[in-house]
């Protein structure tokens, strides 16, 4: 038979989390970890997912940015190929 779930609070959660992190950096295992704090390993990849910090919805704002940055290196070394190409034919006689 079951017992009843616990739920925790945002407070509680983040102390365990804390505190399982703690364990593990000290060179405990994992699963002892989350043996000790008293939350199975699943719930602790689970509030650990939920407590990442979220991205704010500039994706399409930085997708944009990186490619107008792209386009400008790419016409920065198309330029720089030019100029060292003419440079290259000056030298070679060939202009």
């Amino acid at each position: 038979m079951r017992s009843a779930r616990k739920v925790y609070s945002g407070k509680e959660r983040a102390q365990m989390l804390a505190q399982v992190e703690t364990s593990i950096s000290g060179g405990t295992t994992l699963k002892s970890a989350v043996k000790q704090a008293g939350i199975s390993e699943q719930t602790y990849y689970h509030w650990k997912k939920a407590a990442a910090p979220r991205s704010d919805g500039d994706d399409l704002k930085d997708l944009v940015a990186l490619e107008k940055e792209n386009k400008r290196l790419k016409s920065l070394l198309a330029e720089r190929l030019r100029t060292e190409n003419a440079e290259l034919k000056r030298k070679l006689g060939l202009q």
